[in-house]
């Protein structure tokens, strides 16, 4: 094999048999229950990373459902997303910065981490209905880590709103170390869902119980006070991303 062959060729690892296909990514009935919590301001501050703004100590609680996702298969994803802002020559952009993603499938945690710097780390969560429940775990080996309950399609929700937080930027934080242990990219990265088709959206009661573990640290977040609950599905896109800032420039 040539080098020119490599170049072709290469898009991911292990070169001879790639851990995930390229893209796009289609999502089908993607199912989201999403607890929004008031938190330590303090405590958001310290993992949120330049120039993103925080504007309100607030944090959202993701389980997601995905039984049908294009190359990466049938999977459930729990973890943090933070509002954000952040100053552009545009004006001021709101959107979220992605902090931490437990998830039961090794293609979406390759490709997630090495094409857009997901946060992504195996653990099992759990997206489940029971009777008048819609349930949600998050156990890293053994320990349970986070529990969510929501009250079942409670009150029916207005696409618009939830149309227009899925349209705002998302932002991660991507590392990738050098062979030398150094890092060889370290960048803010902006990427967005598109081709959005909301299927239903509903409210309800909820709670979410966050416990301490070493390794699935969830819990420094802490949740001070319970602030809304949606539960949504919908068809959707992961686009590719950009790069926003080189933190190493």
């Amino acid at each position: 094999m040539n080098a020119s062959d490599l170049r072709e060729r290469a898009f991911a690892m292990p070169f001879t048999s790639p851990a995930f296909p390229p893209g796009p990514y289609r999502f089908v009935d993607r199912e989201f229950m999403v607890i929004t919590y008031r938190t330590d301001p303090d405590a958001l501050r310290a993992v949120v990373p330049e120039p993103l703004e925080i504007a309100e100590p607030v944090v959202k609680y993701e389980f997601i459902r995905m039984p049908d996702s294009t190359g990466f298969g049938d999977y459930t994803e729990s973890g943090q997303v933070i509002p954000v802002q952040l100053r552009t020559a545009r004006g001021l952009e709101q959107g979220a910065y992605v902090h931490a993603m437990y998830l039961n499938d090794h293609p979406p945690i390759a490709g997630g981490r090495e094409l857009w710097g997901f946060p992504k780390k195996l653990a099992t969560p759990r997206f489940a209905y029971e009777i008048d429940t819609i349930v949600g775990t998050l156990d890293y080996g053994a320990v349970r880590v986070a529990t969510a309950t929501m009250g079942f399609k409670h009150r029916t929700l207005e696409h618009g709103p939830i149309l227009d937080a899925i349209a705002q930027p998302n932002f991660l934080l991507k590392i990738i170390p050098h062979v030398d242990g150094t890092a060889r990219i370290c960048e803010l990265v902006r990427y967005h869902m598109v081709d959005v088709q909301l299927k239903g959206a509903w409210t309800g009661p909820g709670s979410l119980e966050l416990h301490s573990h070493a390794l699935a640290p969830v819990a420094q977040l802490p949740v001070l006070e319970v602030l809304s609950t949606v539960h949504y599905i919908a068809d959707m896109t992961l686009a590719l991303g950009t790069v926003e800032l080189d933190y190493l420039k």
